[in-house]
């Protein structure tokens, strides 16, 4: 069973939540071929606090970026 794992930040809307794994779904039945009961889409988020890239955390950036637009 072929799985999809979405590591990213939190997606809020569940609504948006549900038409992305959907839509991720329907791209792996087409290209597979085979039932969409096979698929496993395993969505992890993580909030800006839990990242960090170039060895500042996300939520720092961001921070930092609202207060050079202020």
């Amino acid at each position: 069973m072929p799985n999809v794992y979405i590591d990213g930040p939190p997606i809020a809307d569940l609504e948006v939540k549900r038409t992305l794994t959907r839509e991720i779904t329907d791209a792996m039945e087409k290209a597979y071929g085979i039932p969409r009961q096979a698929y496993v889409v395993i969505v992890k988020e993580n909030p800006p606090e839990n990242v960090c890239v170039g060895g500042e955390l996300i939520c720092d950036r961001m921070a930092r970026s609202g207060e050079e637009g202020s």
